[in-house]
């Protein structure tokens, strides 16, 4: 792979760059942005990300306006708020029928219009409104957009908009249909701009992911999905690449080995795209200087790691599982982003609660098959049983379930809104949720640990249903028993404790809190934070590594200081976490 620099990028006007949370497109983005405009070309860079920190980056305060960055001519950022967007979208759908319908029925449609999937069409249609801005785009030689949207989005704003008799009809369903209800009339628009987006002449779509296999798997579903709309002009930049300095460190060592070996994974289809790699640097990308070293080779001094840093002051995990254990039962729950080890983190729980003579049922929707292997080889089996439940099969039951209900009074323009609809990741969410509820129903005399857990919107959004149902028919409806009774148990602060996973870096610090706030408006208030993968709380004395622990500290610090009301941290690990020992270790 060669290093990236914007100059190799195809010569197009619309430049989108899309990839997983926490994997660095906001700051290659910028760069890129920055190093085009050194070049001469004036340049906007536009950011629809919920989770963006545009305005961090460049250090000026940003609105949807376009504004000149002084310290970089021919460069201009605008900064479009996708979660007030939604709020407007939300108001105008539901403002007319405030005072007519019952507050049941309002605060249904206020929970299917309150989901991720409302927050990205919202900030589609604001990207829309300025890609189709001649006026404005005409000015510039590229427009950057951090963050594209996905195929999902794209698939239901190419659909007829003739479901809404559905919507209107839909008492019990749980779904997430709802966020276009009032876009109908921007439908011409919308067609026009995905025909733009897959113009390659118009438009290079760039896919950003860390060397790891998740994000590696992240960025081959977005980028066979946006394939499959004809946004085939695309590229792929490995950020953070990471080749050993010392090579006494087995930290180091084995943190370059596990990155060979998820690239060596790499999808043929991924190994087809033109390909580029970043290199890791020991420095936050944070004001117009570091964008600019981003890339050139680093000039890597040794980092003296002190005592003064915050991750010496924080418990390790063992303490979390200290205060569990003084309860004979409960439900736990770990939420977090994917990527950031929610099912190693529960499946040391699992693992601490058993060796303290406590009976705990773990259930997952990890797909690795060795997570059974990985507790099986336990001194502490007979303490311990395990449920794996497979996402793919929850959901297919549960379309197929919405499905039958409508399929004879829905002709079949409707069918196919409804069919994209329950691609949603809300969809998965909402279907695993009720094989998690049958599962805690019936487990009361132990600890139930969930790796993966619903958030706050979908709690809601079955609330909502349950309750406009209830008003509607006076009946239970068909909202499972076991689900109906979990939200009351999961708001019992006695018997639940939540517990929120993030790595010590920008943007899954952001998604948590984000999630925090969600679960709040469902009542639930986390526990504890888990600070996981820390390379301050390793013993590396790698020079960029040290550095990456340095760059930890503010989000270390705004975890415990901030965020949590008790956390705990574990350090970057050398070694795969396979087997009870290697989890025992965490404890």
């Amino acid at each position: 792979m060669e290093l990236f620099h914007p100059m190799k990028l195809p010569e197009t006007r619309h430049f989108f760059f899309t990839g997983k949370g926490g994997v660095g497109k906001t700051s290659t983005a910028c760069a890129t942005a920055v190093a085009l405009a050194q070049a001469g070309r004036k340049v906007l860079i536009v950011s629809t990300d919920p989770a963006s920190n545009l305005e961090d980056v460049f250090d000026e305060t940003l609105s949807n306006t376009p504004k000149a960055i002084s310290e970089v001519p021919n460069l201009f950022a605008s900064n479009l708020d996708p979660e007030e967007a939604a709020k407007q979208y939300r108001e105008s759908v539901i403002g007319p029928y405030r005072g007519k319908l019952p507050k049941a029925a309002l605060d249904n449609m206020e929970e299917q219009l309150s989901g991720a999937c409302t927050v990205e069409i919202a900030a589609f249609d604001e990207f829309t409104n300025l890609l189709s801005n001649d006026d404005l785009t005409k000015q510039f030689d590229h427009v950057i957009f951090d963050t594209a949207p996905t195929g999902h989005t794209l698939r239901l704003l190419q659909l007829p908009t003739a479901w809404s008799d559905f919507l209107e009809e839909n008492t019990t369903g749980t779904s997430c249909l709802g966020p276009l209800s009032g876009l109908a009339s921007k439908k011409d628009l919308y067609a026009r701009t995905v025909t733009a987006l897959s113009n390659r002449e118009e438009t290079t779509l760039i896919l950003v992911s860390r060397p790891e296999y998740s994000s590696l798997s992240e960025a081959e579903r977005a980028a066979t999905e946006l394939s499959e709309l004809g946004i085939k002009n695309q590229a792929l930049i490995i950020n953070g690449v990471f080749h050993v300095l010392d090579r006494n460190d087995h930290v180091a060592n084995q943190f370059e080995r596990k990155q060979l070996t998820a690239l060596e994974q790499m999808s043929d289809y991924l190994k087809s795209l033109t390909t580029f790699q970043l290199p890791l640097v020991p420095f936050n990308l944070t004001g117009i200087e570091a964008l600019k070293k981003l890339f050139v080779p680093v000039e890597v001094t040794n980092r003296i790691i002190t005592n003064k840093l915050t991750a010496n002051t924080i418990p390790p995990l063992k303490t979390m599982i200290d205060a569990f254990s003084k309860n004979k039962s409960g439900v736990i729950m770990t939420m977090g982003k994917g990527g950031v080890g929610k099912t190693t983190i529960a499946a040391a729980i699992a693992i601490g609660l058993a060796e303290k003579g406590h009976h705990v049922h773990l259930t997952t929707t990890d797909p690795a098959a060795h997570l059974t292997t990985v507790l099986k080889d336990t001194k502490v089996t007979n303490k311990i049983s395990i449920s794996r439940i497979d996402p793919k099969k929850e959901v297919e039951n549960y379309r197929d379930q919405v499905l039958n209900k409508v399929r004879e009074t829905l002709d079949e323009e409707s069918l196919k809104y409804i069919e994209e609809d329950l691609r949603s990741p809300c969809t998965e969410e909402i279907a695993v949720f009720q094989a998690f509820a049958n599962i805690v129903d019936k487990s009361k005399e132990t600890f139930v640990v969930i790796d993966t857990a619903p958030t706050g919107h979908t709690l809601l959004l079955l609330d909502a249903a349950h309750s406009y149902h209830r008003e509607v028919t006076r009946s239970s409806g068909n909202i499972p028993e076991a689900v109906k009774n979990l939200l009351p148990r999961l708001r019992d602060e006695k018997n639940t404790n939540v517990v929120l996973v993030t790595l010590p870096e920008a943007t899954p610090v952001f998604e948590a809190s984000r999630l925090q706030e969600d679960l709040r408006r469902a009542q639930i208030s986390p526990k504890w934070w888990v600070i996981n993968q820390s390379f301050q709380a390793s013993s590396t004395t790698d020079p960029i590594l040290q550095g990456r622990a340095l760059a930890e500290e503010q989000w270390i610090k705004k975890v415990k200081d901030e965020l949590s009301k008790q956390c705990v941290i574990v350090p970057w690990q050398a070694d795969d976490m396979i087997g009870s020992e290697s989890l025992k270790k965490l404890l």
